[in-house]
């Protein structure tokens, strides 16, 4: 690809950056509407979980095909084509009459956005090639993360409670046009000069243990933790997993480089970004139910209840971003995982009472330490990794955050509705207790991973790791400061 101009770069950036900002907003815009979805389309609280699930299930399933997919093809015709679908689907969500079109207009809108987030990183680390200037490509791509969904539940309120819940797809529609548009002017094509072949096994493999986890997951308050269904639900996701360690060990090529998790850092990463966005998810969706239904919030009041989280989060993730660059991941992890614990742990005695202040304070520092996450988990991501893989390198990070995201929603919302007695509005509140107790557990869990991952012995790991899977052939890796 040739060297394009100062100013063409921060283009290609800014284009990629809407992508990835429509996508992040719709994995938390939704939560602000389920109360007003549940009353127009008679949703049980499963199918609530499953609105937003099915979503984040998609994406996690297909990132990676995505990612590798563009550096095939041609990752602006891929980006562009991601485009096309995400914002078909997100016009198909406003229209959907009923729960099931909704779920199924969700994984359309997901297939779309699997073409975005690895394509566009893939972009971005071929558009950047100075060091330097790469990584504060990366923190700005990291912050964007962080800023759509922490602006999501907040954007979700004012467009449910102004005009319903189906006009919080609407906002995606003029954003893609605009970057379908855009991308096909401004950003140039590009290709991996060795992309890997297509592996339909490990892909199904993947999709079959993501969506009989869930599966299980959701489904089991209804079914019974230890019915037939649960458990045989368990058993696949465990023999798919185990069959993907075996297949994917033994290709030449496959769809998830196993090389890539003999770094610890890369899997110390990949583990925090899950327990992260699964605090994040379980977070939010726990607040939702409980400001709407519980206190009888309108979605307006309730999404601009969570602007605190919004407004830390904004201004922390560049900040992390900056913090990496300059001092490394160490710092913003610890403090992520240090405040998403606190806050947390200051909503593990909710009542229906609970004072404005003290729930104005956990999400005041709950979205400083989701505003801080985002930029480590990114770079840790690329960086060491061969430049022509990127688009695969960094769809590992995207599925983590997704596959976080999906287990948060499942676990939280099951366990939560499994304690639940009597009804839920009358209930609810003593149940939530134990899915704040699991939000603050995965923010803890990203405080010691934060120590353990970032030491020397685990840089050495990394660059072991790096020498031992990067063919001759692509041996130039992403480098940061």
């Amino acid at each position: 690809m040739p060297e394009l101009s100062p100013r063409r770069r921060m283009l290609v950036l800014a284009i990629c950056c809407m992508s990835l900002f429509i996508v992040g907003l719709d994995n938390t815009i939704v939560n602000v509407a389920l109360p007003s979805i549940q009353r127009d389309l008679h949703a049980s609280v499963s199918g609530l979980q499953w609105t937003i699930d099915a979503y984040t299930l998609v994406l996690a399933s297909l990132l990676m095909l995505s990612g590798s997919t563009g550096d095939r093809i041609g990752r602006r015709r891929t980006f562009r084509a991601g485009l096309v679908l995400f914002t078909l689907g997100s016009l198909l969500c406003s229209l959907a009459p009923g729960l099931g079109w909704l779920i199924g207009a969700r994984m359309i809108q997901a297939v779309g956005g699997s073409m975005l987030n690895p394509v566009a990183m893939g972009i971005i680390t071929n558009t950047f090639t100075e060091p330097r200037e790469r990584a504060r490509a990366i923190g700005v791509w990291g912050a964007t993360v962080g800023v759509s969904m922490a602006l999501g539940p907040v954007l979700g309120g004012l467009l449910t409670g102004s005009f319903g819940w189906p006009a919080i797809f609407w906002v995606n529609i003029p954003v893609g046009i605009a970057a379908l548009v855009l991308a096909g002017r401004f950003v140039p094509e590009s290709r991996a000069p060795h992309p890997r072949r297509v592996d339909p096994v490990g892909q199904v493999l993947v999709i079959l243990l993501l969506a009989s986890l869930t599966y299980g997951i959701i489904e089991a308050p209804g079914a019974g933790w230890t019915s037939l269904q649960t458990l045989a639900c368990f058993g696949l996701a465990l023999a798919a997993l185990l069959g993907l360690l075996g297949y994917e060990s033994r290709r030449e090529e496959p769809l998830i480089e196993l090389g890539f998790f003999r770094s610890v850092p890369f899997s110390g990463a990949t583990v925090i970004a899950v327990c992260g966005f699964a605090s994040l998810a379980g977070f939010l969706f726990l607040n939702t139910l409980y400001l709407q239904d519980v206190r009888d919030f309108s979605a307006l009041r309730a999404g601009l209840y969570t602007l605190p989280m919004a407004v830390m989060t904004v201004l922390f993730a560049p900040i992390s971003g900056r913090l990496v660059g300059s001092r490394g991941p160490r710092i913003p992890l610890l403090v992520a995982g240090a405040t998403m614990t606190i806050g947390g742990l200051l909503l593990t005695g909710l009542s229906a009472g609970t004072p404005t202040w003290q729930l104005l304070l956990a999400y005041t520092v709950f979205g400083l330490g989701f505003g801080m996450l985002n930029s480590p988990i990114t770079n840790t991501a690329v960086s060491g990794m061969p430049r022509s893989q990127a688009g695969v390198a960094a769809a590992v990070a995207s599925t983590s955050r997704q596959v976080g995201q999906s287990l948060g929603v499942a676990v939280v919302g099951s366990v939560v509705t499994s304690a639940v007695h009597g009804s839920l509005r009358t209930g609810f509140v003593a149940a939530s207790h134990a899915g704040w107790w699991i939000i603050a557990c995965c923010g803890g869990a990203v405080f010691v991973l934060g120590i353990l991952t970032t030491g020397r012995w685990a840089v050495g790991t990394a660059q072991r790791a790096a020498a031992s899977m990067i063919p001759e052939r692509t041996r130039t890796p992403i480098t940061t400061p």
